[in-house]
């Protein structure tokens, strides 16, 4: 329920909230205008070609769980690459091909989730399909099952986007390591990766980069040992077990070799080859442990040969920009609680300590186009506003809202 159909139905409540708005003219020949749009168009097409090949050898977990990850990858990464061309007010073609590519990816998934979860399907159906299509069949059971569309399937572009996705993920967790929400804003990101091939995706896709992990700038590190170095500790439990008496020498020897290219070797997966007391031995990377240790104004997260590295310095026009993202996110709250529609304008009256006063000046455009503020005055709220009071990074703040 959690990690599948709930998750499911917030893309679906997406659309339709956004759709019921806009109201696009939507298509299941979606036109991609974007690497985002084509990339999910194409993991959708293998997908279906997945998914039917299951289903034709009776293979039910292979029919059933790879729309699970599908999913996954359609809320946590496209979805939210995509809100904002569904949330900006000009209807151009980039925000009708985001329309037409997740009414694609809904309709074709509900036909997928017809014969393992026929009622949630044919909701789904009913809702998306038969109001915009006189002559659709009545029922998700009665319409044809999906066709591969082989032109739409780009494997190399998969590949590209599963290494972003994997990377962000790193980059994430190195913020975590360093305790750097992801409202603040952080001057750099680096990586490390295996091959040339990783090493052109990072620079073509800077931009998701800076987007996703909240940096000004990216760049691939000149070697993994700039933002980090390794030690390698051989593991008694393990290796005693193992080697017994023959324990202190292949210990000795493992200490004695170069750590970097050590814990590189052992990082891939790959057996570390010890010569010790006139033998070779196979030490296998489950029994040596690998730290990473990050060196100084870098926070790091790494798996396998990839490598990810956080300048965590910051700087005051960086504060100043992480206290601006952080009142939007009080502004939003305060919009959810004053139950406003999505596309409601305000008025918002901004009482502030001088720090944050100082950031929200500083950031004044983003602040009103990110919370629809059509004016925004420092000075206390009127009786009628919504109102909350809050303290965060040292500041204090109370904010009034009032509907335009």
């Amino acid at each position: 329920m959690r990690s599948f159909t709930l998750t499911l139905w917030n893309v679906y409540s997406f659309f339709v909230t956004y759709a019921n708005l806009d109201k696009p003219t939507v298509t299941t020949l979606p036109i991609a205008t974007s690497d985002l749009d084509r990339w999910l168009l194409s993991e959708l097409n293998v997908l279906v070609r997945d998914v039917t090949e299951a289903y034709e050898k009776y293979d039910v977990p292979n029919a059933t769980r790879p729309v699970e990850g599908f999913v996954e990858k359609l809320s946590t990464w496209y979805l939210r690459r995509s809100r904002r061309r569904f949330w900006k007010s000009e209807s151009d073609s980039d925000k009708q091909a985001a329309y037409s590519t997740l009414y694609t990816a809904l309709v074709t998934v509900a036909k997928l989730l017809a014969p393992s979860m026929p009622f949630l399907a044919d909701e789904l159906y009913q809702n998306l399909v038969r109001p915009v299509d006189e002559a659709a069949p009545e029922s998700v059971h009665l319409a044809e099952w999906p066709k591969v569309l082989p032109e739409m399937i780009d494997d190399s572009l998969n590949r590209d986007m599963n290494l972003v996705m994997r990377l962000v993920s790193l980059g994430h967790a190195a913020r975590q390591k360093a305790n750097r929400k992801v409202r603040q804003p952080l001057a750099q990101a680096a990586f490390s990766v295996g091959n040339s091939f990783e090493r052109k995706a990072v620079e073509t896709y800077a931009d998701l980069f800076t987007d996703e992990l909240n940096v000004k700038h990216v760049r691939l590190l000149d070697t993994a040992t700039e933002a980090v170095s390794h030690a390698v500790k051989p593991l008694p439990k393990q290796l005693g077990q193992k080697y017994g008496n023959k324990f202190p020498a292949i210990q000795k020897a493992i200490l004695a070799m170069n750590p970097e290219e050590a814990a590189h070797t052992l990082l891939e997966g790959k057996p570390l080859k010890v010569k010790a007391d006139g033998g070779t031995y196979d030490i296998l990377p489950d029994e040596v442990e690998v730290k990473a240790l990050a060196k100084e104004g870098f926070a790091v997260a790494e798996e396998g040969p990839y490598v990810a590295a956080l300048v965590t310095d910051l700087t005051p026009e960086l504060v100043q920009e992480g206290l601006a993202r952080e009142f939007v996110r009080r502004v939003q709250d305060l919009r959810k609680s004053a139950e406003l529609d999505v596309a409601d304008r305000i008025e918002l009256f901004v009482e502030a300590s001088t720090g944050l006063k100082s950031a929200i000046e500083a950031h004044r455009d983003y602040i009103t186009a990110e919370t629809l503020t059509s004016d925004l005055k420092f000075g206390s709220p009127p009786k009628e506003a919504s109102v909350v009071q809050d303290d965060f990074e040292g500041e204090k703040v109370t904010v009034g809202l009032v509907k335009k």
